[in-house]
């Protein structure tokens, strides 16, 4: 009896557990390398996550957005950090982060924006026209940036059939369905 218990609330806490990882590389055609594709999967039916308390950062430094491309999970509050010795604005035109206009601010201050839509967010600089960057508010909390290579790694992606998006700031979009059980390989290739 005692061995049948423990048999039953191992396989209970096995079925409850991540089970592996999703990894491959996202080939990108016509630029320069493979970097800054945002691989995630897609809202899950019947599951809902709640937002990170963990804030995230894009820091503005040299006159550049850093990260270039940031994913981040829907409902996650990014703070925009100038560690330059200018002023510095972000702002975004894109409806779905209600185009929203932080204002400009000096070197060592923040500004923080809470991203409650699913969005490709454009960020931008009034201060500084050339300066270009993005956050990805997705679904869940399964993504990765590919790095030059195209290669990406999520972790502890659950066992399940779901459907794998990715999104690049030059390249058309692409998605698949992917059936994960433990660790398990997904290749794209996107263009223009």
């Amino acid at each position: 009896m005692n061995t049948a218990l423990c048999t039953l609330l191992a396989l209970a806490l096995a079925g409850s557990l991540p089970a592996g990882d999703l990894h491959g590389k996202v080939a990108c055609k016509g630029v320069r390398n493979s970097a800054d594709a945002v691989v995630y999967l897609d809202a899950i039916p019947g599951k809902t996550f709640p937002a990170p308390a963990k804030h995230a950062l894009v820091d503005q430094k040299n006159l550049v957005f850093i990260p270039h491309v940031l994913p981040v999970q829907v409902g996650t509050t990014v703070d925009f950090h100038n560690d330059d010795a200018v002023l510095h604005n972000v702002f975004s035109p894109d409806a779905c982060c209600s185009k929203f206009n932080l204002g400009t601010w000096p070197q060592g201050q923040s500004r923080s924006y809470t991203f409650k839509n699913e969005c490709q967010a454009t960020l931008l600089c009034k201060v500084h026209p050339e300066m270009e960057g993005f956050v990805v508010a997705v679904p869940t909390p399964y993504y990765a940036v590919t790095k030059a290579d195209g290669s990406y790694e999520i972790k502890n992606v659950p066992d399940g059939q779901f459907t794998v998006k990715v999104w690049h700031p030059k390249l058309k979009a692409a998605q698949k369905a992917v059936k994960v059980a433990g660790s398990t390989q997904a290749d794209f290739e996107i263009a223009r």
